[in-house]
């Protein structure tokens, strides 16, 4: 699965489990319906401010937007690691 699958799946799921509408992220995101659609279709691939931004609305942080499920332990050993994420 490339990242842009990645990205689409995690953000449908997020959006879905906050119990928002694609007509409502986007609204909250100051972009159009049609490009969360197209984004969850995997027609385009997001800037890196619309990542930050979806996920400051969907309440993560970016980096789970683009990791998959089974990687998004990493939150967890970062947060529990002496280490700074940039030693990660």
């Amino acid at each position: 699965m490339n990242i842009r699958e990645i990205f689409a799946l995690n953000l449908r799921r997020l959006r879905n489990a906050k119990g928002l509408s694609q007509e409502e992220l986007a609204h909250r995101a100051d972009i159009h319906r049609t490009y969360v659609s197209s984004l969850e279709r995997c027609v385009y691939s997001p800037t890196i401010d619309t990542v930050a931004s979806l996920a400051e609305i969907l309440d993560v942080e970016a980096f789970e937007l683009l990791v998959s499920k089974g990687r998004s332990n990493i939150k967890n050993m970062a947060e529990s690691s002496p280490e700074s994420p940039s030693d990660i």
